[in-house]
């Protein structure tokens, strides 16, 4: 039993699925800094200085200064601005995987297009040999 459960976790593909989810993992923080650290800064200053992440709707009818503020006054709240955000990230993920797919299946097309190596001097010498023989015959 436990020979074929070490055959079942050392498959080539549950190793590499494995890797994949774990540069996956490592590929969501990268772009969730990208958004929150680099992206939306800008959109909302051009926004008239408008921080998405704080933006909410309180449902008590109680005005707060910021989501932070509701939170801690333990009143509900639609944090939409945290939706944005999530929208916007996923979008950009979205377009970045497009991009690497798309680069990974030009490289594919390129690999493919190649002439196929020559075969080996004695391949070439055996498949004379046997139209030779299949003449004479």
């Amino acid at each position: 039993m436990l020979k074929e459960f070490k055959e079942f976790a050392l498959k080539g593909n549950l190793v590499d699925l494995a890797v994949g989810f774990i540069l996956g993992g490592a590929f969501g923080t990268i772009v969730t800094s990208l958004v929150n650290d680099i992206m939306m800064p800008p959109l909302g200053m051009l926004m008239g200085g408008v921080d998405f992440a704080d933006l909410f709707i309180s449902l008590n009818g109680t005005e707060y200064v910021s989501l932070v503020a509701a939170t801690e006054a333990g009143a509900p709240v639609i944090a939409y601005g945290k939706f944005i955000n999530a929208v916007i990230s996923f979008i950009i993920m979205a377009l970045a995987l497009f991009f690497v797919i798309k680069g990974m299946n030009t490289l594919k097309k390129k690999e493919e297009a190649a002439p196929p190596p020559a075969p080996p001097r004695q391949e070439v010498l055996l498949e004379e040999i046997r139209n030779l023989l299949a003449k004479s015959q």
